[in-house]
């Protein structure tokens, strides 16, 4: 008998009243042959509703928070789903229909030949971004070429990615992580000061009309600025290891 094709992906979608979209993407996803963990994170009924009755579909798994725990905090329950369930990796994408979902397959062939690195979306974005948006990307890319002494990680708040379970599992045990937007930027830095490889896609990117965002100018810029501030003296502890790295170039 053939041996089992160890790999298994998944798709994860932590959803915050997003009821609309979530049901395109949910069905994207499943049309790409991937069977899907949404995670409803304190969801208003209508919406927790309709996770209800897309989680009664042939594998589509859904797990909830009570209350809101933050996008980080949907992620973190997603990924050891996920695991639990046997899969090997986490293809994560936003429930608001922001990502081009054109390009799964793109992900999981080049998931598939490295399997042992994060596939991270590099966006492509059109000019529905707002500015106030872009800007905020710009401040934190360049806080994370500080933090790695790297240019190698060139979008780090990209949440559209596939994450190998048990790397990304063991850097959460490990680690403490944010639970809200710092988390996507977190948790990429943490893995690349592992010295896990990355591979960077680029994607289109577009932030639909019908869109609601969910981050908070000040409350989330707030867990953003704490956590880059944390990952700052996290650099200084490892910088001897991340020097030779730099020379290196890896």
């Amino acid at each position: 008998m053939p041996a089992e094709d160890p790999f298994q992906p998944c798709a994860i979608i932590p959803v915050y009243n997003h009821e609309g979209p979530v049901i395109r993407v949910v069905a994207a996803l499943r049309a790409a042959g991937l069977p899907v963990i949404l995670v409803d994170d304190g969801s208003e009924e209508i919406c927790a509703e309709q996770l209800r009755a897309l989680a009664s579909q042939a594998d589509v798994h859904l797990c909830v928070h009570p209350v809101n725990r933050g996008k980080g905090g949907a992620v973190k329950t997603a990924l050891k789903k996920a695991s639990t369930l046997g899969f090997s990796h986490a293809l994560q994408v936003d429930a608001d229909g922001q990502h081009d979902l054109e390009d799964v397959g793109r992900f999981l062939t080049a998931s598939r030949g490295q399997s042992d690195a994060l596939i991270l979306g590099q966006p492509v974005f059109d000019d529905s971004i707002p500015r106030v948006r872009k800007i905020a990307r710009y401040l934190t890319h360049g806080m994370v070429a500080i933090n790695t002494l790297s240019g190698h990680l060139v979008d780090s708040m990209c949440g559209y990615r596939i994450y190998p379970l048990l790397r990304v599992l063991r850097i959460l045990e490990t680690s403490a992580t944010g639970d809200r937007m710092d988390f996507d930027t977190e948790i990429l830095v943490r893995w690349f000061w592992e010295r896990y490889p990355v591979a960077t896609l680029t994607t289109r990117v577009r932030y639909p009309e019908d869109g609601r965002s969910h981050f908070r100018l000040v409350l989330d810029n707030w867990f953003i600025t704490r956590m880059h501030t944390r990952l700052f003296f996290g650099m200084l502890w490892r910088l001897p290891r991340l020097l030779m790295q730099r020379a290196q170039g890896t």
